[in-house]
């Protein structure tokens, strides 16, 4: 994993774990790589993958079943998807309207060029 030193390690490993869940290579309830194995996996060290496993056991995302291991909630997809449709909501769409507001480009022509978008990748998109 190529990390982005504008952003805090463990965010990005949380960022990764959240792909992992949306894409369904870790689907609800299921088993996670444990702390050892994922630091190994992204070389880093445990106690950063051990800071985000600790932010996503308190988001909801993961659960701990002392002695086994780390899980998936068993509502992880979506509460997932929840998550980062607020946070882009948030935090990205008031940059995208500044823009289009400078730019005069307006809301028709995003919907036009969305389903032109969606038409051309829609064997891509789940």
């Amino acid at each position: 994993m190529q990390f982005n030193e504008h952003k805090t390690i463990y965010l990005q490993i949380a960022d990764y774990v959240y792909d992992q869940i949306l894409s369904g290579i870790w689907p609800d309830g299921e088993r996670i790589p444990s702390v050892r194995d994922m630091a190994v996996q992204l070389e880093v060290n445990p106690n950063t993958v051990i800071r985000t496993y600790n932010m996503l056991l308190e988001d909801g995302t993961l659960q701990n079943k002392r002695g086994i291991g780390y899980f998936t909630a068993d509502n992880a997809r979506e509460s997932v998807k929840d998550k980062l449709k607020s946070r882009f909501i948030e935090r990205e769409l008031p940059d995208v309207f500044r823009a289009m507001n400078t730019l005069g480009i307006s809301p028709e022509q995003v919907g036009s060029l969305y389903d032109a978008y969606m038409e051309k990748h829609s064997d891509e998109i789940k």
